[in-house]
């Protein structure tokens, strides 16, 4: 068991995130006091760093087993290493200080399959899954300790390997008095629900369905490549969801599944995207309209997760949204609409910007790991026990 002192009362790391809506590095300076659940975080600095369009194809493609190939995987897992690494230093430069000033550096590392379910036809295919970007590379060029692949230990306890930001959004949001679903929207939507007063064994949290995924490939799509995502919801603002297509979306066995549970590209990548425009296309609807079908898509599926498993397990008195879905005032509204009787807020509005959230949890999982900590929560992702998550490359 790893036990790590610094010879200071608090800790200063770097964390680092890139998610499955595949658009870039989120890297949070931060200031850790503390251990464990008691543990006071202070951001010091965030910067996002975007992938350009070729690299994000090129990932695109990884993620998908018809154009991945396993060069192009080893290939990619040490270019990553060095972009998360380069993320990583111009953050610390960028917060007045100095590599030599951070403690460790904490990586989510990016998602390229996630299968926590085994197929039961072929022995070899285990429930596994796979993060890249070399955590020795992370460590060699940045000289500082490195800690990541967190997801591998979870599943190694008979865990989904998902969410993994429970833990941090207790000590983030917690509150002795009102229940909080904390629901992040990246390329995978997904919320964690704390009921007033929790503990650790109180928390529920799973994946949602779909986030920015399905919106951001339509809109890619349907601009010839010339947009990545619609900026602010600008685009869905001007048409009308089709409401037959959306229950038709909603009718995916998926969102019945209780939890635990976590999805990713491999159920919600191109392919769906491509099938959700061809049944769009179907039905005779505009491009504006068919990007208000995939954000009211989004939106009904974060509506539905609450109403059939958040609000049954607990009192919920506010809905704190983060992520880039944040930023998008078309899925905002909507989310508002299905969900009156709670306040639909955003993280900003607590002091952690909507960016930065998975970001700074993740220092807080490599603080833990680095301590001998569990940092894993069993009632989330169905883990038979609590378990240290992450693994370690020195510099």
């Amino acid at each position: 068991m790893i036990r790590w002192e610094t010879d200071r009362p608090y800790a200063i790391a770097v964390g680092l995130m890139s998610g499955t809506s595949l658009d870039g590095i989120d890297a949070a300076v931060v200031r850790i006091e503390g251990s464990g659940l008691a543990s006071r975080v202070s951001l010091l600095h965030f910067e996002s760093r975007p992938y350009d369009d070729a690299l994000r194809e090129r990932l695109k493609a990884l993620c998908d087993p018809a154009s991945s190939d396993v060069a192009s995987i080893c290939g990619m897992n040490a270019y990553l290493g060095e972009l998360f690494a380069d993320a990583a230093a111009a953050a610390v430069r960028e917060a007045g200080l100095s590599l030599d000033e951070i403690d460790f550096v904490s990586s989510h590392g990016q998602t390229i399959w996630h299968m926590p379910d085994a197929p039961p036809a072929d022995p070899y295919l285990v429930r596994s899954t796979l993060q890249i970007g070399d955590l020795s590379v992370l460590a060699k060029r940045t000289g500082r300790p490195a800690v990541g692949d967190f997801r591998p230990a979870d599943l190694a306890v008979g865990g989904q390997g998902a969410p993994l930001v429970p833990y941090g959004d207790l000590i983030l949001f917690g509150h002795p008095a009102k229940g909080r679903i904390l629901q992040n929207i990246g390329g995978i939507g997904n919320c964690t629900v704390l009921p007033p007063g929790a503990g650790l064994q109180d928390v529920m949290a799973f994946d949602t369905g779909p986030g920015n995924m399905v919106i951001d490939q339509t809109v890619q799509t349907l601009s010839g490549g010339k947009l990545s995502y619609d900026e602010g919801g600008a685009w869905a603002a001007q048409g009308t969801p089709d409401e037959a297509l959306v229950s038709e979306l909603m009718s995916h066995p998926y969102f019945r599944q209780p939890p635990p549970k976590s999805t990713g590209r491999e159920l919600f990548g191109a392919a769906y995207a491509s099938a959700f425009l061809a049944r769009a296309a179907e039905r005779g609807l505009a491009p504006a309209d068919i990007v208000a079908t995939a954000t009211a898509f989004t939106a009904h599926s974060i509506a539905d997760a609450c109403r059939r498993f958040a609000m049954p397990h607990s009192r919920i008195d506010e809905l704190i949204v983060s992520g880039g879905g944040a930023h998008n005032r078309t899925l905002m509204a909507m989310l508002a609409a299905l969900l009156p009787e709670q306040a639909v807020l955003q993280a900003g509005a607590f002091g952690v910007p909507e960016d930065a959230k998975e970001a700074v949890i993740f220092a807080l999982l490599g603080h833990a790991f680095l301590l001998g900590n569990c940092n894993n929560v069993p009632a989330a992702t169905g883990a038979s026990a609590p378990t240290v998550m992450g693994k370690l490359a020195l510099p």
